[in-house]
């Protein structure tokens, strides 16, 4: 797990009760400290029983507190609810969940729920047929008018062999909602964006085609840091191999075409365009309603190829009348002579910026999982992103378009 912008530096306050799902929890204090928040633990007496103190210390690297009776700190709950970033409730027991709806405040965990002045977010663990009962429903409604996020509870196997509602959502996603809820009023708040990325695939045939070695993971990345900044995003892609974001609407593509018309769909009203996706340059002129034998030599050796549309020049056209995307970032994957060829296409497609790579370069581009990109716009070179992970590059890129947006 790498350093997140977003969660670097803040203070995330988790709180554990009695559930044997506790364990998952302790993979992901680990995940939200190594992706550089500070995590204070509160343990109920029950959550104790499942799994010990030591083990979140172990990850966190810091105290964990089970009492509100040490008498060191008389007054904790008010410093550890008042100064956190997050109150992040997972699991919780519908024993729990009650005493939180009704404001009882029995223990160091409830006590603080009371004092917190950041926005909390339950996630519920329970068995059986409990999630489901009237009582905890009605306690969960209570909570959500209130203000309280809930992250899930997932549907599946309990402990106890049953299968229903009620399970604790996987580490990964539990991750993903604490991010959403952190990214509010982030430096894209309110704005659409609008990301593509992956290759599109021109068919041969109904088992072959042309495409390229895109893999999606630089556009992804890109999807999750306007995320991070708050925006609403849309994400059209290829076929890829990267999970997509927890958050983001998703328009699957296989061809350009079919690109071209999501995107000029959804830019329409959308603050800025993330141009990431490796579109196929070319197409076959003709093509097979059945699969090309080797036999067919004839045929296979008589394919043409045909220029495919150029999505950023339609975008630009669009542009032109509708004035939206109000910004407008494209990508250049280029083997030689890159800054030159960024520049021409800079100015070629109308775009605020341009992010040029080398892909012939170690470590750049295609397949990898870091990336060294040359920032430009119109009035030279923007900025130098090193090479790093996609991710951090995603975090650079998504900086510059919310500076220019918000008018700075």
């Amino acid at each position: 797990m790498e350093k997140i912008a977003l969660l670097t530096s803040k203070r995330i306050l988790l709180g554990v009760t009695g559930s044997v799902a506790c364990y998952k929890v302790v993979d992901l204090a680990s995940k939200m400290t190594q992706a550089g928040a500070q995590v204070d633990v509160i343990m109920t007496e029950a959550a104790q029983q499942f799994v010990t103190p030591l083990a979140f210390r172990s990850v966190t690297g810091r105290p964990v507190y089970t009492s509100m009776w040490d008498l060191d700190d008389h007054v904790r709950h008010v410093g550890l609810g008042e100064t956190a970033d997050l109150f992040f409730i997972a699991p919780a027991t519908a024993h729990t969940i009650g005493k939180l709806a009704y404001g009882l405040a029995d223990n160091l965990l409830t006590v603080t729920a009371l004092a917190a002045r950041c926005p909390i977010l339950i996630a519920p663990a329970m068995d059986g047929g409990m999630y489901e009962h009237v009582a905890t429903q009605t306690n969960v409604n209570t909570l959500k008018a209130r203000g309280v996020l809930f992250a899930g509870p997932g549907e599946g196997r309990m402990a106890s062999g049953l299968s229903g509602w009620g399970r604790l959502v996987e580490p990964a996603e539990l991750l993903a909602h604490a991010r959403q809820v952190l990214a509010r009023g982030g430096s894209l708040h309110g704005r659409k964006v609008v990301v593509t990325t992956g290759p599109t695939r021109e068919p041969l045939d109904p088992v072959r085609f042309i495409s390229n070695r895109s893999t999606g993971k630089q556009g992804v990345a890109v999807a999750q840091a306007a995320l991070d900044a708050g925006a609403s995003v849309t994400l059209i892609h290829g076929p890829i191999a990267e999970p997509v974001p927890m958050g983001v609407t998703a328009l699957p593509v296989q061809t350009t075409q079919e690109m071209a018309d999501a995107t000029l769909t959804a830019v329409k009203d959308a603050d800025a365009l993330f141009m990431v996706a490796a579109v196929a340059d070319f197409r076959p002129g003709t093509q097979s309603d059945r699969k090309i034998k080797k036999t067919d030599e004839a045929w296979g050796l008589a394919i043409g190829l045909e220029v495919t549309l150029d999505i950023l020049s339609a975008v630009k056209e669009q542009r032109e009348k509708t004035g939206t995307p109000r910004v407008a970032l494209g990508f250049a994957a280029e083997t030689h002579d890159a800054f030159e060829y960024g520049r021409q296409k800079l100015l070629r497609k109308g775009l605020n910026f341009i992010a040029v790579n080398d892909v012939m370069e170690s470590g750049v581009g295609f397949e990898h999982d870091t990336n060294r990109v040359l920032l430009l716009s119109s009035a030279g070179v923007v900025e130098e992103i090193p090479l790093q992970s996609k991710t951090a590059v995603a975090e650079r890129l998504v900086h510059h378009v919310a500076k220019t947006l918000n008018g700075r």
